[in-house]
């Protein structure tokens, strides 16, 4: 089975005089698992059919390796493809709808049967091969589609929402089993989710995308460490958005919050490093819980969650803001309702941006988003 590089330069998508996707660049490596990951109507399924050749492209260039695919037949694009309700025929058994792609890709007949029996084994359906999809689960239908999709030998394989349909139980299951089988095949893979936990546990690298714009790309680490912007922090995990502003004063930078707590960042990007406004951005876990302390962030418990390793509370500050925090469980009593504490932010992990939260200030962001004047 090959394997492609799939690159796409300054893809634009319009239906009428309405622009989806403005401009955008991106660079799949070959055998990649490379997850689109964004909100409902971001344009992560839009480009995943502009690739496969079921949209119309409005302006761009797609390439596989270096044969440019704009104008190619979708079925000569040798994809893959695995959709959200599986688009598996009932009428067919199990082995019908596995060796479907096979017959319709004149492949040899006489090695249609190994070729189908080789993905059913492998995606562990081999001893449902005479059922009709009515007889079987949602999770053994999705691993029907992913046999008939991957057994015509694809270049390129393309998954929109493959799980979503699933319970929560056999979606953390089957994304196991999907993993496995792009590593063993060994298969460039593009997939479309919303469901952010999945993209991280499933991708090498994963693009964010927001209004038609991908707003980083980078390993599952590098975007849930540090976050190219405010969207990107927001959307991947949970964050706690506190304005606040930069200080600088002689060699050392400080953040300040509305409450007069200051504490030294000893990352901030040297070209950042003045008096500006800034929002920060602290996950749950980035926050340090109080109760004695005097120094700190102000804040009152208003609520608590707990969920055995970790308990969550919910709080607000002197300013009105609503914040959570995580703390890992403790053996003493949870903190109640109405209690006031200090807390303190872990300050090597909490990230910095810019007042309009376009750009992280701090360093160590990786981003291989292709800008279009580079492309």
């Amino acid at each position: 089975m090959g394997s492609v590089n799939i690159i796409i330069k300054d893809a634009v998508k319009k239906y009428g005089d309405n622009t989806v996707i403005p401009d955008l660049n991106l660079d799949v490596k070959q055998g990649e698992f490379f997850t689109l990951l964004g909100p409902s109507g971001c344009g992560k399924t839009t480009l995943l059919r502009m690739i496969a050749g079921f949209n119309s492209i409005e302006g761009g260039d797609f390439y596989f390796n270096d044969v440019r695919i704009n104008d190619l037949d979708p079925a000569k694009r040798n994809i893959g493809m695995v959709f959200q309700n599986y688009a598996i025929f009932p009428h067919l058994t199990v082995r019908g709808n596995v060796e479907f792609g096979l017959k319709n890709k004149n492949f040899p007949k006489g090695e249609i049967s190994a070729q189908a029996d080789k993905f059913m084994e492998l995606m562990q359906i081999d001893q449902f091969a005479d059922r009709k999809p009515e007889r079987l689960s949602g999770g053994q239908q999705q691993r029907v589609a992913l046999a008939r999709a991957l057994c015509i030998e694809p270049d390129v394989l393309l998954m929109d929402e493959p799980l979503s349909n699933l319970d929560a139980k056999l979606r953390v299951e089957m994304r196991t089993v999907i993993k496995n089988i792009q590593r063993n095949v060994g298969i460039t893979c593009v997939y479309v989710t919303h469901d952010q936990e999945e993209a991280m546990a499933i991708s090498d690298r994963i693009a964010v995308m927001n209004a038609g714009e991908i707003q980083h790309v980078g390993t599952p680490k590098d975007i849930y460490q540090r976050p190219a912007n405010l969207f990107v922090s927001t959307f991947i995990g949970r964050s706690n958005v506190l304005k606040g502003k930069l200080v600088a004063e002689g060699e050392k930078t400080y953040i300040e919050t509305a409450d007069s707590y200051r504490v030294e960042m000893t990352n901030v990007r040297a070209d950042a490093r003045r008096s500006q406004d800034i929002q920060l951005s602290i996950r749950p876990e980035e926050f340090l819980l109080n109760r004695d302390a005097q120094e700190g962030i102000a804040a009152t418990i208003d609520d608590s969650v707990f969920l055995g390793l970790n308990t969550h509370y919910f709080a607000h500050l002197k300013t009105g803001e609503e914040i959570e925090i995580i703390q890992e469980s403790s053996i003493d009593k949870i903190i109640e309702p109405g209690t006031d504490i200090r807390l303190t932010i872990n300050t090597e992990k909490a990230n910095i941006f810019d007042a309009e939260g376009e750009e992280n200030l701090l360093e160590g962001v990786r981003n291989d988003n292709v800008p279009s004047d580079a492309a």
